[in-house]
């Protein structure tokens, strides 16, 4: 699946059950695919098998190894939602937004 590496957030408490901070190389993935992941049944969040999972984001030829840990609302289906850190490895801040 390609995915758009999306946006940044201020981490926190995720969907997963992990506290993670800004300088943690963390994601949220869309709720679409969060809430339909194979062999999650619904019910407590943080025994979704998403948690956990490593995923590489690649953006204009940097890249960033990040944890998923959280679920995003505002997403669509193949975007990520990125702590500061990890996001600042794919681009500056005043991006904002990235697709491609």
């Amino acid at each position: 699946m390609e995915v758009n590496p999306g946006t940044f957030y201020s981490a926190g408490l995720g969907s997963c059950g992990v506290k993670n901070k800004d300088s943690d190389y963390i994601a949220a993935v869309s709720h679409l695919l969060y809430d339909a992941f194979p062999g999650y049944e619904g019910g407590n969040p943080n025994n979704n098998p998403i948690c956990g999972r490593k995923v590489r984001a690649t953006y204009k030829e940097k890249s960033v190894k990040v944890v998923i840990t959280d679920r995003c609302e505002g997403c669509a289906l193949t975007d990520l939602d990125f702590s500061p850190s990890a996001f600042s490895q794919l681009a500056d801040f005043s991006a904002g937004r990235l697709s491609g």
